[in-house]
Order: C-alpha cells, then sequence, then structure tokens
C-alpha cells in the first residue's frame, strides 16, 4: 500500500477539484485518491471510479512527486525533430523558392 501525501490537498479538497476539472482523467484520478484517502482499499477506490489499480498506483506516485499537477496526462514520447528550427526554416524557404534554372536545366514534359 502506498502513502498519499496529505500535506498537499485533502480528500474533500480533491473532490471539489475533481467535480469543476474538465479534463476527465485527472477527475477520475483525483476521486480515487480521495477514496483511497479516505480509508477504501487501493484496488476497490480504483475499482470504484473505473481505473485499474495500477494506474491509481502510478496516480499515486505522481501525486506524491508533483502535487495535483502530476495527475493530469503526460505527452507522449515523440521522436526528436531531425532538423533544428532554423534549419527547417531554411528547407521550406528553399523549396518554395524552386530550382535554379542557371545551375540545372528544368524539363518540361516527359522524353521518350
Amino acid at each position: 500500500m502506498l502513502a498519499i501525501r496529505t500535506d498537499l490537498a485533502s480528500s474533500a479538497g480533491l473532490r471539489r477539484r475533481a467535480k469543476k476539472e474538465p479534463n476527465r482523467r485527472a477527475a477520475l484520478r483525483m476521486l480515487a485518491i480521495a477514496n483511497a484517502l479516505e480509508g477504501m482499499s487501493q484496488a476497490d477506490a480504483a475499482r470504484v471510479v473505473g481505473i485499474e489499480r495500477q494506474s491509481l498506483c502510478d496516480a499515486i506516485n505522481r501525486f506524491n512527486a508533483e502535487g495535483a499537477t502530476g495527475l493530469y496526462g503526460h505527452p507522449k514520447g515523440h521522436r526528436r525533430p531531425v532538423l533544428s528550427e532554423g534549419e527547417e526554416a531554411a528547407l521550406i524557404a528553399r523549396i518554395l523558392r524552386g530550382p535554379d534554372p542557371e545551375r540545372r536545366s528544368v524539363q518540361m514534359g516527359y522524353s521518350a
């Protein structure tokens, strides 16, 4: 059983915040933590709000580390851009400028 920090919020405070929360997942996490703070087992607290026990454990760990902001979804891992912003801007400008007819001949149509 994970210990939940009580210095950050009370169960009543978490319930009030969950009522006003537009992010459904964060609200469910708040309600599950509030249930656990009121003495429910973590398995029951998770089941009552419809989340997995492991999800509640993860939410408790994030709540203990980051407070209520830890209950919001974190961005998923995305591939880092290959080009920097400056390189990307230069590439876009080059594409929009088009080919340089002085350096290469531009063929129009198809050749057989």
